[in-house]
Order: structure tokens, then sequence, then C-alpha cells
């Protein structure tokens, strides 16, 4: 990649497509979040959309039967999660295809599953909801991670650091009522631990980026890049009692 055409994008790209997972969250949170649906055996169809290098499709698929269609708008993550299901045999039930959340092309009620880690709030909590759940089969399942407000106070810092990022933060009762009106039976909402983010997320960010940093020695878009990061660090250090990742796990009706 030239150094001098580096785009922020370009960057995300790099600086995520060797780890495990793009956003925070855990296996652990995985299995959980799996442990809540009550179809859980007769799962034959699933989708994980927005599912990066596919860090949570592989634990889905060591825990739950049938298909896995992998979705992501980026070809580099893609390429991994096809690699890593050839390495770890599930590539007869694990495919990474490239494409849109907001554009599928998948057949009306075709998935019993629908799953999301970090990537629903790219396309806002309402609308992705809303539109998937036309995939769905009905009693079938979503469950998705989205940031979300803790309490009712809200700092200023943190608000504008996501609407930049363009987000809004709703608060964990807004979204159950909002999956409600999307046509959802609310099954479970909760809070991803602080070390989703942490050791599962910005430790290894933070190494990627020391890589960056050696690879475009320099360069002010690499710097510009690392340091935004460094500062929604230092805001979850600040104010994680306030805001962090929820996970939503909803019946269709």
């Amino acid at each position: 990649m030239d150094n001098e055409q580096l785009s922020m994008m370009d960057l995300v790209i790099e600086a995520h497509v060797e780890l495990d997972r793009q956003g925070p969250g855990s296996a652990e949170v995985t299995v959980k979040a799996l442990s809540f649906l009550d179809n859980i055996d007769r799962i034959s169809r699933t989708a994980d959309l927005g599912c990066g290098t596919g860090g949570q499709t592989m634990v889905l698929a060591q825990n739950i039967a049938g298909n896995i269609v992998g979705v992501d708008q980026f070809s580099d993550f893609i390429s991994v999660l096809n690699e890593n299901a050839k390495k770890q045999n599930l590539q007869e039930r694990v495919t990474g295809v490239v494409g849109s959340m907001e554009n599928l092309s998948f057949q009306q009620e075709e998935f019993d599953l629908i799953w999301s880690e970090g990537a629903i709030d790219n396309i806002g909590f309402e609308k992705g909801l809303t539109y998937w759940n036309r995939f769905l089969k009905k009693g079938g399942h979503v469950a998705v991670t989205c940031p979300s407000w803790f309490t009712d106070e809200h700092p200023a810092e943190v608000e504008a650091f996501w609407a930049e990022a363009g987000s809004n933060l709703d608060t964990i009762g807004n979204n159950v009522s909002i999956m409600q009106k999307a046509g959802y039976i609310p099954v479970a909402a909760f809070i991803l631990p602080e070390r989703c983010w942490t050791d599962r997320y910005f430790v290894p960010r933070q190494a990627a980026e020391q890589e960056l940093l050696k690879k475009y020695a320099g360069n002010k878009t690499v710097e510009a890049f690392i340091e935004s990061n460094h500062y929604e660090e230092t805001l979850y250090s600040k104010y994680k009692q306030f805001y962090g990742y929820a996970f939503y796990i909803g019946k269709k009706i």
C-alpha cells in the first residue's frame, strides 16, 4: 500500500484484518448469548452479518449445527474467514461472502438465526432489526451487540465521540422497546464485561498499531488514526460505568 495514499479506512482494515475480533466481544460471551436460544438444536441456517474475520462465526459453528454464511463488506476480512474455516475443517458448513448488511440477497424467511456482533450500529439498531426481520423464519432468533447507555446520565464527551463516529447511543431499555416494535419478543439483554473491550480488543489492536507505526514511519494519517484509537480507549477507561456494549436477543413473532 502506498505510504502517501493511505486512507483511514485502509488503516481500519489493516489494523483489524489479523485480529480475532474487530470490536469488543469474546468467545465466552458468544456462547452465553447462544444459551438464551430455545431452538438451538433445530438451527439449520444462520447468517452472521458484519462478520469481520469471523472470530464469533467459528464459535457459532462449534456450538450449533447447520450451515453458516458470514457477510461483510470488506473482502480482506472475508478471505481470512474462509481461510480459517478451511483450517478448522468447517468449509462445508461455513462460508464468507462479500456483501452489504443493508442489501442482502437472501430469500425471505431463509434463516433460523441472524447474528451480528458489533456491526448493527453501522446501519442503525432499529433499521437493522426491521430489515433483517424478513429474512428470519417465524420463531427464529436475532442476536446482536450494540453500544448502549447503561445510565440516564450521558457524558457529553462520550456523546460527541460516538456522534462523530456516526452512532447515536440509546439506553438498553429503549433498545429492548425498539426490538419489540420491530417484530420480536425480547428474550434477553446483558452487558458485555469490561475484558471484552480491554483484553480481547484494545490490547490486540494496540499491538497491530505498533506494527503500523513501524511500517509507515512518519505517516501523519497513521499517527492520526492511532491517536483517535487511543482517545477511544481513554474515554472508555474514564466513562465505562456509563456505557459499553450490550447483547440483545429476540425471537421473531
